[in-house]
């Protein structure tokens, strides 16, 4: 019988921490560790995966195609290990967590599992931040932030710990009757905005013509203006209210490119009570039924 290999969880956060810290001496500082003893624990798990896992570019770190590989075992692995330790430490769960939320992607079920999270976790403060995704990116890696929920324009992005695919629909009031001969009006978010890009590259595709006629930051007004007439815009089946209808190829209203969105957290700077959060949103994650299909990180 072969031997199995295993792999220490204190090796898979060191590797983790080099990646998202973008160093050896940044990793170091966080866990506590001298540079030296970093790189060791490098080597030894580069002779564990009989592969290298590290690249140096100038004064920049990059995993490897066999580190990138590594990346997503490890952080289940060292989340997997950190729950266990957390189930018998529940009383630790203290502190200020600060989460982003986008405006541009309704997130109603993770919002649940926030309320749920503040009920079982009273010596926990949330405060949440809601903005356009590619600013929420910018918060987290400028550590204004703890964990985000964000639209991904990538497969591969810095800090992802779990990633999914959402199909946006075409969406307008019910009773709201379009003319081909016109130009499409459109509500959208603010610049930058996926939802915003998919929307204008399909109808570039398909040659119709369009016009912003309302522009909002939330949901919600986005919601009301597509209620009152105002608009056509693209939402999901989970953002999709009475009184709203979906839209068909038929009617002149291409298929939308699917939006994949990220659950992203530094790991070696999180709080017990974040990474109880984080374990909590991906079981939230999980759950959800039809809409919402998990893609392998």
């Amino acid at each position: 019988m072969a031997l199995l290999t295993n792999l220490p969880t204190d090796l898979m956060r060191t590797f983790i921490a080099v990646v998202e810290l973008g160093g050896q001496s940044k990793a170091g500082a966080v866990l506590g560790r001298s540079q030296p003893a970093i790189s060791l624990q490098i080597r030894r798990l580069e002779e564990l995966v009989r592969a290298p896992l590290l690249t140096q570019e100038g004064r920049t770190i990059h995993p490897t195609p066999a580190g990138e590989a590594l990346l997503s075992y490890a952080r289940e692995m060292v989340r997997i290990n950190d729950e266990a330790v957390r189930y018998f430490h529940r009383s630790d769960v203290t502190g200020v967590l600060r989460i982003g939320l986008p405006t541009d992607y309704a997130v109603a079920f993770l919002q649940n599992t926030l309320t749920t999270f503040l009920r079982h976790h009273t010596g926990v403060d949330l405060e949440i931040h809601c903005d356009l995704s590619r600013e929420l990116h910018q918060l987290l890696r400028s550590d204004d932030l703890d964990i985000i929920v964000a639209t991904m324009p990538t497969a591969r992005m810095p800090y992802l710990s779990r990633a999914w695919v959402e199909q946006p629909i075409w969406s307008a009031a019910e009773n709201l009757s379009l003319s081909e001969s016109r130009p499409v009006p459109l509500g959208a978010h603010l610049e930058g905005c996926d939802y915003r890009a998919r929307m204008i590259e399909a109808l570039d595709g398909a040659s119709r013509r369009w016009r912003i006629v309302y522009t909002g930051p939330g949901i919600s007004g986005l919601q009301n203006a597509i209620l009152n007439g105002l608009c056509v815009t693209a939402l999901t089946q989970a953002t999709l209210l009475p009184g709203m209808r979906q839209l068909t190829e038929e009617e002149g209203f291409p298929k939308l490119e699917p939006l994949r969105i990220g659950l992203f957290y530094k790991h070696p700077r999180l709080s017990t009570a974040g990474l109880q959060l984080v374990s909590d949103l991906v079981a939230s994650l999980e759950s959800v039924g039809s809409g919402v299909n998990t893609l392998p990180n």
